[in-house]
Formats: structure tokens, sequence, C-alpha cells
């Protein structure tokens, strides 16, 4: 007695509801991945041209996943059946944590005060330059123990910190100068 192939739809062992969930109704995933096994085997030369276009049409038809499992049997990457535990929903699919937003670091309030006050240096005519730099120096160290974010902001507090000193000190040191200079 001959036995049609399993891919022809009459096999006689059609896997039930509780065999690896194959009445379960077949999603378009479901479909493109046994089309992507029949195309490899056809690759490998394990299927011929018109068998594996017979197959991929009754793959784009296919209600179920015991259809879809049956296509490809006797291929070496299908089937590939349903766990056996109740996983989420239909559907379902977690996000891979690429995709997922990236936590949100605390950020240090020291480095927040740094770059305040380092931008004020500007409108203040320098006088907030101290108290960036303390709170810079002040924040970086802190940041090296803790897993805060706020590197930069501190740095550019510094920045304008001892940029405003630096100029602070020019200019004392210039008035200085012309002081000497013009009593001499």
């Amino acid at each position: 007695m001959s036995y049609p192939t399993p891919w022809q739809g009459q096999w006689p062992h059609q896997p039930s509801p509780g065999q690896g969930g194959g009445s379960m109704l077949a999603a378009t995933a479901d479909r493109e991945r046994a089309v992507d096994v029949l195309r490899a085997g056809y690759a490998e030369g394990r299927l011929r041209e018109d068998e594996l276009e017979k197959r991929v049409a009754r793959a784009y038809d296919a209600r179920t996943v015991g259809e879809l499992m049956l296509l490809v049997a006797d291929l070496p990457q299908g089937p590939q059946t349903a766990p056996a535990v109740q996983g989420p929903p239909m559907g379902f699919r977690p996000v891979p944590p690429t995709f997922l937003p990236s936590p949100v670091q605390r950020t240090n309030g020291k480095a927040v005060g740094a770059l305040v006050c380092g931008l004020l240096t500007v409108p203040t005519l320098g006088l907030t330059g101290i108290p960036a730099v303390v709170l810079g120096h002040t924040a970086r160290a802190e940041l090296r123990r803790t897993e805060e974010a706020g590197e930069g902001m501190a740095l550019t507090g510094l920045v304008f910190g001892w940029l405003s000193i630096g100029g602070w000190a020019l200019l004392i040191l210039l008035g200085l100068i012309a002081a000497s200079a013009s009593s001499g």
C-alpha cells in the first residue's frame, strides 16, 4: 500500500489539538517561516522545483499550524512544535532589549548646579565662577562613585568656572601691572 506524502494533505496522522498546537490558526509569520524552510530545502537539493512551488502554494493557503508542520515535516528544519507550557497570548511577542527605551539615569544635582553656575558666569561677570568650580569637582567625584548621569554638565560648569576665574585673575594682574607702571 502506498501512502501519500505528508505535504499533500492526506496524511493519516494529523496532529490533534493537544499535540503541539496543530489546530491553532496559522499567522502570516508562521507561513513565512514554513516557506523559508521549504526554500532552504530546495536550495539544498532536497526538493524539486515543481514540488517547491506546490508546497509554497499550500503554505500560503494553510489555515492551521498543523498544516504547515506537515509541509515541512520531511525537511531538516521543520516542523517547529509549539511549547507545551501556556505562554503569552497569541500574537504577543516580547520586545527585544535592543528596541526598548534605555532606562533613564538619575542626573547628579551638583552637576546641574555646576552647569547653571558656569553658564551664569557671563551675566554675573564671573561671580559664579568659584561655585561652578567647587560644584563641578564635587560632582565629578560623586559621579565616579555612583551610576548617575551628568558628567558633561559638571565638565561644562568647570570650564566656564575656570575661564571666569582665569579672566578675573588676568584682569587683576593687568590692573596691578598698570598700577605699578603708573606709580614708577
